[in-house]
């Protein structure tokens, strides 16, 4: 990087870690703020994203912050072992992604404190949650639509992203035969090409070496999940061939959607080719919330980027990762309503750049912090011992 592109990033690792510390102080119950002015709510699969970079900063405020965090979920687990979209609400249920975080962000938290004993009944209780959520009993998990983080995005079956998370906590907390056998029945996303021309003829690339967003018996749906395949590159679910093969692919089908005037920033798009109203997996409410290149349906989420960039480094792509932070410092500049030097936006629309979410949003924040300590090291903490034991 040339010395201005560096300032850049250290100017964003700064302000990163302030959004961090005001949206940790006087949220609701003493928990911190998904967005400090949009979201005053503390939503879990956002602040338990946040744990990476929490844990990489090292700021003890923050780390207290995320331990009671961690703590209030336990105390609102259901009686099944199923944690709250809410931290402090026990009542709000139903996200096929929030335990799974839980399991990692807590696995992570042990593994900084050196305290194992640290909520392991919730640990434990959380794993026979996940357990009931394969209805095979084979580790693969299903969920219902809109169910993980995409709550505008028709995700059903066995989804690539909440499948990565699974295969990661299994890895964080030893249980290595269930993580291989998960990593034997996730090839059920690899792409096959079946029935999917109105996705295929949009790609420029003929090979298809990445994860398919979902599936379930004969229907699937075979666009690209840049946060599913990130953290498939990351974990180790990706072979390291497979990986270089899946950074070739993005790179030269987000040059094609630059050319065709549908992606303004360097920075990849969270689904793509986009749903369009002609196609045959376009739903009605897309037209409103999810249009082509917007929210779920191709947006630019720079906490998502984060992954992106630290699976880079798993890579062994360090200078694209370089590159690509520099990408993600200006992207996180433009903000929609805060007068701050950055906006660090909770998305962005993919044609142009505009910011067109919540500002100051904590996990846009604490991915920008985790990715750059990633380049920085040129390692991934937390994900490195996932790709190196069997």
């Amino acid at each position: 990087m040339t010395q201005g592109m560096s300032a850049a990033v250290e100017d964003a690792k700064r302000i990163a870690l302030e959004v961090l510390l005001y949206n940790a102080r006087d949220g609701r119950n003493g928990l911190p703020r998904t967005a400090a002015w949009g979201y005053p709510e503390p939503y879990t699969r956002d602040l338990m994203i946040a744990a990476l970079g929490t844990l990489v900063s090292g700021n003890q405020e923050l780390v207290d912050s995320l331990r009671r965090t961690l703590q209030v979920l336990a105390e609102n687990q259901s009686p099944l072992g199923h944690i709250p979209s809410l931290v402090d609400v026990p009542g709000d249920r139903g996200a096929s992604d929030t335990t799974p975080l839980f399991l990692i962000a807590l696995a992570m938290y042990q593994d900084f404190s050196a305290d194992r004993s640290f909520l392991a009944d919730a640990a434990r209780k959380g794993h026979v949650w996940m357990s009931y959520q394969s209805p095979e009993d084979d580790v693969i998990v299903t969920q219902e639509p809109t169910s993980d983080w995409r709550d505008e995005q028709w995700v059903e079956g066995s989804g690539l992203f909440v499948n990565t998370l699974v295969y990661c906590y299994l890895k964080l907390q030893h249980h290595d035969a269930r993580a291989q056998t998960l990593n034997h029945y996730i090839t059920r996303l690899d792409v096959k090409r079946a029935d999917q021309s109105f996705v295929h003829e949009r790609l420029i690339s003929e090979d298809a070496p990445y994860y398919a967003l979902w599936a379930y018996k004969e229907a699937n749906s075979e666009r690209f999940d840049l946060l599913g395949n990130s953290l498939a590159i990351l974990s180790g679910i990706a072979s390291p061939h497979r990986a270089g093969q899946i950074v070739d692919w993005v790179e030269r089908e987000c040059q094609a959607l630059r050319e065709q005037g549908l992606l303004g920033l360097e920075l990849p798009p969270c689904l793509f080719p986009y749903i369009r109203p002609e196609d045959p997996d376009w739903r009605p409410r897309y037209a409103r919330y999810n249009p082509p290149g917007c929210y779920h349906n191709g947006g630019i989420w720079p906490f998502v980027c984060g992954f992106w960039v630290s699976a880079l480094v798993a890579a062994g792509r360090h200078e694209l990762a370089r590159e690509q932070l520099v990408a993600l410092a200006e992207a996180v500049r433009p903000a929609r309503v805060a007068k701050e030097q950055f906006g660090f936006n909770e998305w962005l629309h993919a044609p142009d750049g505009e910011p067109r979410g919540q500002d100051w949003q904590t996990w846009s924040a604490a991915m920008f912090l985790y990715a750059a300590e990633c380049v920085a090291r040129r390692s991934t903490p937390y994900f490195d011992a996932m790709r190196t034991t069997g």
